[in-house]
């Protein structure tokens, strides 16, 4: 498993009963997480500093209750990346902190390149992945079918001072725009995607991670340009193991050259000396030699 461990505005001070407690720089936050079954104790009663808590309701979804006149909106820093937070519905942040993992492999190959790289995020969210490429000098195509997370991409753009670099916003169902990219003949050295496990495209098409996975992957691998440099598939479904993983690799990728790995990442919880499990990730990397 590799870890966020770089982090100086973020981290998860304790974990219980299903509740993890997380500092965001000065805010205090107590959000659940499934993959906390241990009981250690009532985090409130043991943390006083606490400044907000998400409350799950029976019917879905839930509500922040903030405990102190806190911010409910702010910035935080990794690196040289500045990325905004906010109290969002259904225990969000707008920021999963363990993708750092992600943002220095690709830094760290983008760098390394020391060429042009045309890069193709999909699923982008609020754009972490695109500021980090953008941030080694990258071209970035950013695509997400929320309206809402490609305006928040643009914020996080902005505060990493980044606004004039070159970067194309999409709001479009995925699928969709992978298959017209094929028919103009466009092409990318790295692709990027964080597919969820359900979703729907700005069209109300549907997304189901079992069913389309396999297609988007067929797909983008004609959207590779002649000298790739890598390939990112990124999942929080709990039904997609690494080894599953693994076989989409050895099927799909079996023509290049190149290796590849697959791992859980996860984050480090300060109380106990604990790490919490936070998705699976797998990375190709092209043999630019070749």
């Amino acid at each position: 498993m590799k870890l966020a461990t770089e982090w100086k505005d973020y981290e998860i001070i304790d974990g219980s009963n299903g509740m993890k407690l997380e500092r965001w720089k000065e805010v205090y936050l107590l959000r659940p997480d499934p993959q906390i079954v241990w009981n250690q104790g009532n985090l409130l009663e043991k943390y006083p500093e606490i400044d907000a808590v998400y409350h799950r309701s029976n019917q879905g979804g839930g509500r922040w209750e903030n405990k102190r006149n806190v911010k409910q909106e702010w910035n935080v820093t990794y690196k040289n990346l500045t990325f905004h937070i906010k109290q969002m519905g259904f225990k969000h942040t707008g920021l999963f902190p363990e993708q750092a993992v992600n943002w220095d492999f690709m830094m760290g190959k983008i760098k390394e390149a020391n060429r042009p790289i045309k890069v193709l995020n999909l699923f982008a969210y609020t754009g972490g992945a695109t500021v980090a490429c953008l941030a080694q000098g990258a071209s970035v195509t950013h695509v997400d079918s929320s309206r809402g997370m490609v305006d928040w991409a643009k914020e996080n753009v902005r505060l990493s001072g980044l606004e004039q670099a070159p970067v194309r916003y999409l709001v479009d169902d995925v699928l969709k725009f992978v298959k017209r990219e094929i028919r103009r003949g466009n092409h990318y050295d790295a692709i990027v995607m964080d597919p969820p496990s359900y979703g729907r495209g700005v069209g109300g098409e549907v997304w189901d991670i079992e069913k389309n996975l396999d297609e988007l992957i067929r797909l983008c691998l004609e959207l590779l340009s002649d000298h790739p440099l890598f390939f990112l598939i990124n999942s929080y479904t709990a039904g997609l193991s690494t080894e599953v993983m693994n076989n989409l690799f050895k099927l799909y990728f079996s023509s290049y050259h190149g290796t590849y790995e697959t791992e859980e990442i996860g984050l480090p919880i300060k109380k106990n000396n604990l790490i919490l499990p936070c998705g699976i990730t797998g990375r190709y990397v092209f043999d630019e030699s070749k």
